[in-house]
């Protein structure tokens, strides 16, 4: 079954990053300049494209009038070291790659697209590492993007601390979800790490502040075969009619 949106490419050369970047940008079937679009800024893109299966999860959306009209924009990482470097709240390139998102892929998507150009209708999604600089993007930058999906975000104390500290995560809508079994996940460094537990721990945080906020705990484990299979509740939860 062939896709009913289309996907367009732009290239970004950043200065933040240093190298150039390809953002993948998938219009609905129905995509008219005559009308506004909420805009869905995915990290891990050509995952969240290929083992998500985002296009058709959005060609359904759309078609059954699930959700307000959303592009879906995918930005990939190089290999495994590549995307730590930029995810990670430790890794060397996390700020630089957080600039990229705001004031290079945010301001790309708004003169392309007909956006509502405010950051209440800029979403950032990702899986683990992702949804870790999802989060930490949205609270550094809250004017920016008001909307988070996070399935299966690493915690650390930084992150928390970051929740903890934020005085605009109250006004964001956050979707985050783990997997139950999420207690022995391999990590880029060779380890293996319980995110459960951090999970639940956060959860309690933003459970208090965020007034918008949905927690779930899938049957699952670290895999895309949870995410994939939640995927199409996370959106409608972010941008259903």
């Amino acid at each position: 079954m062939g896709r009913k949106g289309t996907m367009v490419e732009k290239d970004i050369d950043s200065q933040y990053l240093n190298e150039t970047l390809t953002v993948k940008i998938f219009k609905p079937e129905n995509f008219s300049p005559l009308y506004k679009y909420h805009i869905c800024i995915m990290q891990d893109g050509d995952d969240y494209f290929q083992l998500g299966r985002m296009a058709t999860v959005s060609d359904r959306l759309h078609e059954q009038n699930e959700i307000e009209n959303t592009i879906f924009a995918g930005i990939h990482y190089k290999d495994r070291h590549d995307r730590w470097d930029k995810y990670h709240p430790d890794g060397q390139n996390n700020d630089a790659y957080m600039k990229f998102l705001v004031f290079e892929v945010a301001p790309l998507l708004d003169k392309e697209l007909p956006s509502y150009h405010v950051g209440s209708c800029r979403v950032l999604m990702g899986d683990s590492l992702g949804g870790t600089v999802s989060l930490m993007t949205a609270l550094k930058y809250p004017n920016n993007f008001g909307k988070i999906i996070m399935q299966s975000p690493y915690v650390d104390e930084t992150v928390t601390s970051a929740v903890k500290e934020s005085t605009e995560v109250q006004s964001m809508t956050i979707y985050h979800t783990i997997g139950k079994d999420e207690v022995e996940v391999p990590t880029t460094k060779g380890d293996k790490d319980d995110f459960l537990t951090p999970n639940r721990e956060i959860s309690e945080v933003l459970n208090e502040r965020v007034s918008d906020y949905t927690y779930k705990e899938l049957e699952g484990k670290h895999t895309w075969k949870q995410w994939q299979k939640d995927l199409p509740e996370a959106i409608k939860k972010i941008f259903g009619n």
